[in-house]
């Protein structure tokens, strides 16, 4: 990585007796798009709003720009924030909204009025300037309040679960222009969710938190096929888990689903422990399949149909794979109750030892 534009060095934060941010340590490179992942209650919006400036770390230090901000109020550090909630000024017109800031640090009236037009156009409301919120969709305010704070010529703007109360369909369109205007216009974002699918498809890189704690950083192809915990692996993705018992570490040969199973490779685990494997469900094939040595015999329980997708459910012993196929109309998808077997390679098989 290039000289880190944000750098946060060793921050932890405590309310009161109850740690929730726990010696995190993260370099963010000039125009990185980084995400901030996890379940709620892991962190990553404290640590979001201590990089804003509205809360102050405990101990550990933040800097911008090569430049210490730890201390400083959020106006002294050049950030643009968009939250979850709008918070648009309803008595303002979409183009006041839009220009507030600029008149709060004191710019001209021309020169408000032509960095308005410019993000009229870049989010793609040029005709809207003049209404008011209560006339916008629920996309089109959000779409505002990104242009509020992309107005002030931030060094970085930071999002806040921006699409969380949008629903499926806008939130996919929305970040994809989210996306867009991030590349066009070069800025270092920070980006704060829950949904793993926003993460995977916006970031160049993520940061799963879970208990306060960055569990893994990472590109999206990394979190999603290297996952480096238990946790990373169960909360990115589908995933499925069968418990296994070492029977020869050298060459990686298990005990799981009342089968031997040999993975071809030294495991971290002796001869008689217990480890886990996991599986995505789009390296597991219905029947028999070439490249594909693994086999475990089962019972189809549960066929759904998801368009160009269809998730299979397979129960093996007293456990239950998933898997994904794709949806071809010429051929009739697995009867529930059907005996098959599912199929796999060890290279596809991620071993974490418990």
């Amino acid at each position: 990585m290039n000289e880190p534009f944000i750098r946060l060095d060793r921050i932890n934060k405590a309310f009161g007796p109850t740690q929730v941010v726990r010696d995190f340590n993260l370099d963010i490179a000039p125009g990185e798009f980084v995400s901030f992942l996890g379940p709620s209650g892991c962190g990553k919006t404290t640590t979001l709003r201590m990089i804003a400036g509205f809360e102050t770390p405990s101990s550990g230090r933040i800097a911008i720009g090569g430049r210490d901000v730890t201390n400083l109020r959020p106006n002294q550090r050049k950030i643009g924030m968009v939250f979850q909630a709008y918070a648009l000024f309803p008595n303002l017109t979409v183009a006041q909204n839009i220009g507030f800031g600029m008149r709060v640090a004191g710019a001209s009236r021309a020169e408000i009025n032509g960095r308005v037009a410019e993000m009229l156009e870049i989010i793609k409301l040029p005709q809207h300037g003049k209404r008011y919120p209560f006339q916008l969709s629920g996309g089109q305010q959000q779409r505002v309040a990104l242009a509020r704070a992309l107005a002030v010529r931030p060094q970085v703007l930071l999002l806040d679960e921006p699409l969380s109360a949008l629903d499926a369909k806008i939130r996919v369109s929305l970040r994809e222009e989210i996306r867009s205007i991030q590349r066009k216009l070069g800025i270092t974002t920070i980006y704060v969710t829950h949904d793993q699918e926003e993460a995977l498809s916006m970031s160049d890189r993520i940061v799963v938190m879970h208990e306060g704690v960055a569990e893994q950083v990472g590109t999206p192809f990394e979190i999603y096929n290297r996952p480096a915990t238990r946790f990373v692996a169960s909360f990115v993705g589908t995933l499925n888990v069968l418990k296994a018992t070492v029977l020869d570490p050298a060459s990686g040969t298990v005990r799981a689903a009342g089968r031997d199973l040999r993975l071809d490779r030294r495991l971290p685990a002796g001869a008689g422990e217990g480890i886990s494997l996991s599986l995505r469900p789009e390296v597991v094939s219905l029947g028999s399949e070439p490249g594909r040595p693994l086999e475990l015999p089962g019972t189809v329980s549960e066929v759904s149909f998801l368009g160009s997708v269809i998730r299979v459910r397979v129960q093996v012993d007293d456990l239950f794979l998933s898997l994904d196929t794709f949806n071809n109309p010429a051929a009739a998808p697995p009867a529930i109750g059907e005996a098959t077997v599912v199929s796999f390679s060890p290279d596809d098989v991620l071993v974490i030892a418990d």
